[in-house]
């Protein structure tokens, strides 16, 4: 594989940027495929690097066209699962390379893995019998799932990705979505993954609107992060475990940036910039069971941290 000849660490003044911090954090603890998302992302956004991007995540390709291997580190072991699929796409959506054969092959592993109605089950029974985080169910007819389906669907429909198996599984998430009626914090960023990204574009924005009142009305997004302690955390999250502005509009042209005001927004990313560790990190928030786990899911939350923040214009 070619090497992309970027700079191991980006340039800093005196004071180490927080870019070059995350770095360091990058280089010491995350797998290959985050340092090559690193990379593409901040150092060396060219098609050599994106070639080494899919070189790595190829590793964690399994023989039924999906995904496995702990690419989600919460689901350990060998399994294709729709979540390691999901987290694939957004590798692959994030370098310009959801489409043709890559996307083809992925719907087919979807097709397969989805209940009647075409929605995926967040896991699979297959993950029976290795390691995997307590709080995901492993069950042996498992329901489909607005959380897994949601921001496949709209991701693929983005990338204006067609495939039969979608049919269903927008008409699943159309429905899921209009019947939500109280939620929590992932199952609307599912929510907002999907309206992000279907086609049907006045249908919506008018649904993002309803549950843009939904959110603030049910206390799912804390506004002011310096009293977040007051605020109500979900049934079943972990302490602390508390979503802000930016975990639902994590880019401003998101339908969900219009639920918050521009004083909000920058309330919650002057929070999210102020979350850096003092290794260069940032945190995982929801509720961690094992060190490696734990600690590969930093490297995520690190770059996507970052990715939002630029995405905002704040400096790196």
């Amino acid at each position: 594989m070619a090497e992309t000849g970027a700079s191991p660490l980006p340039s800093s003044p005196s004071a180490p940027s927080p870019l070059s911090r995350a770095a360091s954090f990058v280089w010491l603890t995350a797998r290959v495929l985050e340092q090559r998302r690193f990379v593409y992302h901040f150092l060396e956004t060219t098609p050599v690097a994106a070639d080494a991007v899919e070189t790595a995540l190829a590793a964690y390709r399994t023989a039924d066209d999906g995904y496995g291997h702990a690419l989600e580190p919460d689901l350990r072991g060998p399994a294709g699962q729709p979540l390691h699929a999901g987290y694939a796409l957004r590798v692959l959506d994030a370098i310009g390379r959801c489409a043709g054969q890559r996307a083809e092959r992925v719907c087919r592993f979807l097709t397969t893995a989805s209940t009647p109605e075409g929605a995926l089950p967040a896991v699979l029974p297959s993950q029976r019998g290795c390691p995997h985080a307590p709080f995901v169910p492993v069950v042996d007819d498992p329901p489909g799932e607005l959380l897994a389906t949601g921001p496949v669907v709209g991701l693929l429909h983005r990338n204006e990705v067609w495939h039969a198996w979608l049919f269903r599984a927008t008409e699943f998430c159309w429905a899921a979505v209009d019947s939500l009626q109280r939620s929590h914090p992932y199952e609307v960023e599912a929510a907002v993954a999907f309206l992000d990204g279907v086609p049907d574009r006045s249908r919506a924005r008018a649904t993002a609107d309803r549950l843009g009142r939904l959110v603030r009305e049910q206390r799912l997004v804390v506004l002011d992060p310096g009293r977040k302690d007051d605020h109500p955390v979900a049934p079943g999250y972990a302490p602390g475990e508390y979503h802000f502005p930016y975990d639902y509009a994590k880019a401003p042209e998101s339908l969900a940036r219009s639920w918050f005001t521009d004083e909000e927004m920058a309330r919650a990313l002057d929070h999210l910039e102020s979350e850096q560790q003092g290794d260069g990190g940032w945190p995982v928030t929801w509720r961690q069971w094992a060190p490696v786990a734990a600690s590969e899911a930093r490297a995520m939350v690190t770059i996507e941290a970052l990715l939002t923040l630029r995405a905002y214009g704040r400096p790196l």
